[in-house]
């Protein structure tokens, strides 16, 4: 907030100074009371910007403020206070439109902290009691109730259950959980209850590790060199030398200040930020939120891009994907008297039973004498007939021979990567097997093709799903390569390897457990439809829309906005550079080279203002 209002201040002081002090003279008071209103504004307004130039100076960064720094000072010594005051308002004015585009106040790791699982149900004998999660130690008896979170690392004790892992591992399909199934921390208990027994305490489970990771990626992140701070590079010393070059020629130090005055780069200070707000609000009517300037100027030079799986390049959640129907049986009868009886389901599979009914357009019959057991399988009556649908151990326990049957018919199908299957048996007939998978988006293979036509050199998928899913994946869409089975702590590792490279990258991602690496890029995007929580807040950019394909527009918007920064930069520093040719030959006093420069800084800004169509 102190920042926000000093970046709004200095200009305000600068902006009244000059305008009270004109009024003063236009009332036709002593030119001495006009010049001690500029001298208090100039003095109050320039000491924070040439205190803060000087510091950093010392601190090795010699950015595009050094010149104006310089005239400020130059004017207040030689009695020459308007045309430092109009300095200083050009130099702090567009310091606030910078803060303006920068404005953010990313609340990732307070976000994942208040998100991690709060309470937990420690079993004391027979009864259970409530008590923090962070009071769980390693060795504790835990009941994770259907649609909580499990609170710290553990082992399934007792109980079935199916547990939603995708925020944690990026799996899409619901891992089955019966004794023995190692659980982390987060990940979401979907039917039964589950007993567990914690093998680390919250402090050091894999929740607590995913923020601390965003923690440290944060503040490890390498600050952005900004476009303007690259320009002032050369620029800077070349104006030094022009100002030696007219002191020796004169040994005038009005003409030194007159080349400073002109000289002054508010095309570096006005031109990008000007540009970059136009292409923030350009991407905003497209729901593609960049947070800051930085990210805006970084995304169109990104030479590598990197992304999750689940939820970012797929759907992010299990669909039908196969009925395999044996006849008599057809796929619209199967899936008409199967989804009359998941209709009564809970299970995540039962809905996508449930859509792919409706998707053919049957009408669901009325189903009863429904019984469900927990993340094995479901069974019911539908208009007199016996339906079974489930697990081949399901099938088998119920229906022996139909259960052996099942299993033969799946040998022959042979493994598919990234599916689960289901047995559904009528009247005691096996009469389908469903595959249920994640599906790719459409837009993907267009979004890779654009990405590479924009200069992206290569492309990494990088995945908690299995190996051989990433593998399958990357391989149909042609990525550079692709690797599965990896925490958030390694994607990390994939990530910084890149940039300490010196690759220019950027990661999309979706997932809890992509907001570390989001964090470690140079550019992190999260595809936020959902709202975004987390992963949201650790990106640079969101994108608001159900649809990857956005990050093209994003790097061609970037890459658009860069071209009209550097055309109005260009433009800018040229007209300034003739002009301080002629202040150095002595025909351009301090006054007049600041309100050329104005008119200059007008032309800056309209030009960059095209950003924004």
């Amino acid at each position: 907030m102190r920042a926000r209002w000093r970046a709004a201040a200095l200009p305000a002081v600068a902006l009244a100074g000059i305008g009270i002090g004109l009024a003063l003279r236009a009332a036709g008071l002593p030119a001495a009371r006009s010049a001690l209103v500029w001298t208090v504004a100039l003095v109050v307004g320039g000491a924070p910007v040439v205190w803060r130039t000087v510091a950093g100076m010392a601190r090795g960064n010699f950015a595009a403020d050094i010149v104006a720094s310089l005239a400020i000072a130059g004017a207040a010594v030689l009695g020459e206070p308007l045309a430092g005051l109009v300095v200083v308002l050009m130099q702090t004015g567009g310091e606030a439109l910078e803060a303006y585009a920068e404005r953010r106040a990313s609340r990732a790791v307070r976000d994942l902290e208040a998100a991690a699982p709060r309470l937990a149900h420690r079993w004391q004998g027979p009864a259970v009691e409530d008590v923090a999660a962070e009071l769980v130690v390693a060795g504790d008896r835990l009941l994770v109730r259907p649609g909580e979170l499990v609170p710290c690392d553990a082992v399934v004790e007792e109980g079935r259950s199916h547990v939603d892992t995708k925020a944690i591992t990026g799996e899409p399909m619901p891992r089955l959980a019966e004794p023995g199934t190692l659980l982390l921390s987060g990940m979401a208990n979907q039917e039964g209850p589950l007993t567990v027994r914690a093998t680390a305490p919250a402090r050091e489970s894999q929740y607590a590790k995913i923020v601390e990771l965003v923690r440290t990626a944060q503040a490890g992140k390498a600050p952005l060199q900004r476009l303007a701070d690259r320009y002032a590079v050369w620029f800077t010393p070349l104006t030094l030398l022009v100002c030696l070059a007219a002191w020796l020629g004169a040994r005038d130090a009005r003409r030194v200040l007159a080349v400073l005055v002109v000289a002054t780069p508010c095309p570096l200070i006005l031109a990008v930020p000007v540009a970059v707000i136009g292409g923030i609000n350009r991407a905003a009517r497209r729901q593609i939120v960049f947070r800051h300037g930085g990210a805006l100027e970084q995304l169109g030079r990104v030479e590598v891009a990197v992304f999750d799986k689940t939820g970012t390049l797929t759907i992010g959640r299990p669909g039908v994907r196969t009925v395999h129907a044996r006849p008599p049986f057809g796929v619209a009868e199967v899936l008409r008297l199967a989804a009359a009886v998941e209709l009564r389901s809970s299970h995540v599979l039962a809905r996508t039973v449930v859509d792919a009914a409706n998707a053919v357009h049957v009408a669901l019959p009325e189903a009863d004498t429904v019984v469900e057991v927990a993340g094995r399988g479901i069974r019911g009556r539908v208009e007199g007939r016996d339906v079974l649908i489930g697990s081949v151990a399901y099938l088998e326990d119920h229906l022996p021979a139909v259960g052996a049957e099942t299993r033969r018919w799946l040998a022959d199908l042979g493994e598919t990567n990234g599916t689960a299957r289901a047995g559904v048996a009528i009247d005691g007939t096996l009469a389908a097997i469903l595959e249920f998978a994640d599906q790719v988006r459409p837009e993907v293979p267009a979004l890779l093709a654009r990405l590479r036509a924009a200069g992206v050199r290569r492309t990494l998928l990088l995945t908690g799903d299995a190996g051989a899913n990433a593998e399958a994946v990357g391989r149909a869409l042609g990525f550079d390569a692709a690797e599965g089975d990896l925490l958030p702590q390694d994607k990390v590792t994939h990530v910084r390897a890149l940039v300490e490279a010196g690759h220019s990258v950027v990661m999309l991602g979706d997932g809890t457990n992509d907001a570390p690496a989001l964090s470690a890029a140079t550019v992190g995007v999260a595809l936020a439809s959902g709202g975004g929580g987390v992963t949201a807040e650790a990106a640079d950019v969101v994108l608001l829309a159900d649809d990857p394909g956005r990050l093209a527009e994003a790097v061609a918007i970037s890459r658009t906005t860069l071209g009209i920064a550097r055309q109005s930069i260009w433009v800018g520093l040229g007209l300034s550079g003739l002009c301080m040719v002629i202040a150095a030959l002595g025909h351009i006093p301090p006054t007049v080279g600041a309100v050329l420069q104005e008119l200059i800084d007008v032309a800056v800004i309209v030009n960059a203002l095209r950003a924004a169509r």
